[in-house]
């Protein structure tokens, strides 16, 4: 049986090249990889509508009294912990693969996930919501089944989603030669920011109609429209189609003596400057994952915003990351000639500023407060454009052999998101630790939270992460193996 799913995920063997001349080839090559480009970058938005989905349910859940913050915050970790784990072992494995076959199974079992937690949501909290007046400790013992149950399915959500990134990734080093990378990859990583854009706007609508639970159900549609996505339109290897190599194609400099993949691997794994990068990477999403997971709920309590109102302004940072990862992949290539130290430290420097904006300032309900949250947004969505682009995998790559792409993204995103999974733990505790209560006009108990000790967390990881990379200023770009 381990034969036979190995035989399935294997990367596909070559076929009978192709009889084209040399213009029917170059059409062919091109049609075939542009749409392997679209199938990664749309198929891995779809992935985030489903990993980002619950960030827009977090307060209508803990109104609801089902679960708390600090529930929320371990449910957050223990997926994220997956999806770290997962980012290496994907990513190492990845490099081996049929990337169309590996893609979509994570975003069977990601899909999955978030249909299961929709109808585990429907049934608990009617359970919960008939309990809690006549029968407190039954209510208690559902909402922990609950708890359990979110924790389970959300960490497989989670290591579903670390098959994704890998073998989009690795579809660029396939299919694009080494002068274009950098440009590719800078529209391929808008794909996470119109993931998370169509996740507060698409889920937050269903939300804010139907109830919390039916965004988990959206977010399972939005996988089935990104498996089809990938199934028909992304293709494996080049000599799969019955093309030459990339390297032939691009007529790219071929080694007398080619690397095997484990080679390349140990390469990766033994470069300190991929380490570092790693680390810049993981206090980079300590920034990104503190505003996507929390940022609704600090707006509702520090601004007044209502839910679908804080969504949409939180999203306008997804929406303007697009443009930062898109020009940020072109500029380094054409401008920089593939050197992207300059333009990530004047990100980072943004990251931190406009952050401090956000928490700071704004918080007065006037018009100008208004637009202050905004343009932070817009702002903050650019820098982290950019440095999901470079820190999150392009820089890591650069500096790598391209047969050790998975093995770089790997180690990046495993200790990124590593990270994360702590920042949600930490600031679920932060958080639920400066809870005070009031009761209002109608007796009820109105809680209220403090966000100082964790916006403090939040905009000193952004600090460090564009403080590190410095450390690799002198580092040579990859331009081929040797």
């Amino acid at each position: 049986m381990f034969k036979t799913i190995r035989n399935f995920y294997k990367t596909s063997a070559p076929v009978e090249p192709l009889n084209l001349d040399e213009k029917a080839q170059t059409r062919y090559y091109r049609k075939l990889s542009l749409q392997a480009f679209a199938a990664g970058t749309l198929g891995y938005s779809f992935y985030y509508v489903c990993r980002a989905a619950i960030n827009v349910m977090k307060k209508p859940i803990i109104d609801s009294g089902l679960l708390d913050a600090d529930q929320l915050g371990t449910i957050g970790a223990v997926s994220l912990a997956a999806y770290a784990i997962g980012k290496f072992v994907n990513g190492f494995l990845a490099d081996y693969s049929n990337i169309k076959r590996f893609m979509a199974t994570g975003l069977i079992i990601s899909a999955l996930a978030c249909f299961l937690m929709g109808m585990s949501g429907l049934i608990g909290a009617e359970q919960y919501s008939a309990l809690i007046g006549t029968d407190p400790t039954s209510a208690q013992n559902i909402s922990f089944l609950v708890f359990i149950a979110f924790a389970i399915l959300w960490g497989l959500s989670g290591w579903g989603q670390s098959m994704g990134a890998p073998p989009a990734i690795i579809a660029l080093s396939r299919w694009f030669p080494l002068s274009r990378r950098g440009t590719f990859y800078g529209f391929f990583s808008a794909s996470h920011n119109i993931g998370e854009g169509l996740s507060f706007i698409f889920v937050g609508s269903i939300v804010a109609a139907a109830g919390w639970q039916w965004g988990f159900f959206g977010a399972a549609i939005a996988g089935v429209i990104g498996i089809l996505t990938i199934i028909f339109f992304l293709h494996d290897t080049p000599e799969s189609k019955g093309l030459p190599s990339i390297e032939v194609l691009a007529h790219e400099k071929i080694p007398a003596k080619q690397q095997t993949a484990t080679d390349a691997q140990r390469i990766a794994l033994r470069t300190p400057a991929v380490w570092i990068l790693a680390l810049a990477s993981a206090f980079m999403y300590i920034s990104r994952y503190s505003l996507n997971s929390w940022g609704v709920l600090f707006m509702q309590e520090k601004k007044g915003f209502e839910l679908l109102e804080a969504s949409t302004i939180i999203s306008i940072n997804a929406w303007m990351g697009v443009v930062g990862t898109v020009l940020a992949g072109w500029m380094s290539d054409v401008l920089f000639k593939g050197d992207r130290k300059i333009p990530a430290l004047v990100s980072g420097i943004l990251l931190s500023i406009s952050y401090a904006m956000f928490i700071y300032c704004g918080n007065g309900g006037t018009v100008i407060d208004y637009w202050i949250t905004v343009i932070s947004m817009a702002l903050f969505g650019i820098a982290i454009g950019v440095l999901i682009a470079f820190l999150g995998g392009l820089m890591a790559v650069d500096i790598v052999p391209r047969k050790a792409t998975g093995a770089a993204l790997g180690v990046v995103g495993m200790v990124s998101y590593a990270a994360a999974s702590l920042q949600e733990k930490i600031s679920g505790y932060l958080i639920n630790s400066n809870i005070t209560e009031t009761v209002n006009e109608l007796g009820e108990v109105v809680k209220h939270y403090d966000f100082s000790d964790a916006a403090i967390f939040w905009i000193g990881a952004s600090v460090i992460s564009f403080l590190l990379p410095i450390l690799n200023w002198g580092r040579k770009v990859q331009q081929d193996e040797e």
